[in-house]
């Protein structure tokens, strides 16, 4: 008799678990079905309006081209490698905006400075940088430099909205908390683009980054594109 007992206990115990966890798994599945709703939406965002950039801006493409190549010798395009979602490295597209041959070290000094410092500046810009052509000058004022990164977001490497793709030697240093900046795809643009960037040091771009990637939505990236346009136009928080 007691043995029954036992195991009718047993049995309503397993049932008010049971009972007690479908809500908790019905509330993952709908996070789960959330998130890669967003997933293939930010997706289907980034390959049409790439796809449609690229082809409007093409004859400027051709332009800048021209240009770059009466400026100095060398490749229209500058290659190099950046640190993407979950720590995988890919290789990042840009107009060139510095002199061919020239030395990676003072801005490998200078990032590690401000990621020492945390000091205020247009974040991975070297002041007055003499390897800096002036028609780079130009190009990197006007944040023009990066518009063959539409290529990596059509490519998947990148989306429109995302952290700041990141250097390998300051990937090296991050501390734990802003590993979570990698949980997402790197972007063209982002929160830190639109919350005036010249003004905020290189940690506070890191918890701006962390912040989007801990509430990133359709919404919220539909939000930060619209306000990234007077920033492009107006040179907001670009100084």
């Amino acid at each position: 008799m007691a043995t029954e007992r036992l195991a009718v206990g047993v049995a309503v115990e397993v049932a008010d678990a049971s009972t007690a966890a479908a809500p908790l798994s019905q509330a993952l599945g709908e996070a789960r079905r959330r998130q890669l709703g967003y997933a293939f939406a930010k997706r289907l965002l980034d390959f049409l309006a790439s796809l449609v950039l690229i082809a409007i801006l093409l004859p400027v493409f051709i332009a800048i081209a021209i240009a770059i190549k009466l400026d100095s010798p060398g490749p229209v395009f500058y290659r190099a490698e950046r640190i993407g979602r979950f720590g995988r490295p890919f290789t990042v597209l840009k107009f060139r905006s510095m002199r061919e041959g020239c030395s990676a070290t003072p801005h490998v000094q200078f990032v590690r400075s401000l990621l020492r410092d945390g000091k205020t500046c247009d974040l991975y810009k070297v002041d007055a940088d003499p390897r800096v052509t002036k028609f780079g000058a130009f190009l990197r004022r006007t944040s023009v430099d990066e518009f063959p990164q539409l290529w990596n977001v059509l490519c998947g490497d990148m989306s429109l909205v995302g952290p700041r793709p990141d250097v390998r030697y300051a990937f090296v240093d991050y501390a734990d908390w802003m590993q979570r900046r990698l949980d997402v795809k790197p972007g063209m643009t982002g929160l830190w683009q639109v919350s005036g960037r010249s003004r905020l040091g290189l940690l506070d771009m890191y918890r701006l980054d962390v912040s989007y990637a801990e509430q990133a939505s359709l919404l919220f990236d539909l939000q930060i594109l619209v306000r990234t346009i007077p920033v492009v136009l107006g040179r907001d928080g670009a100084a």
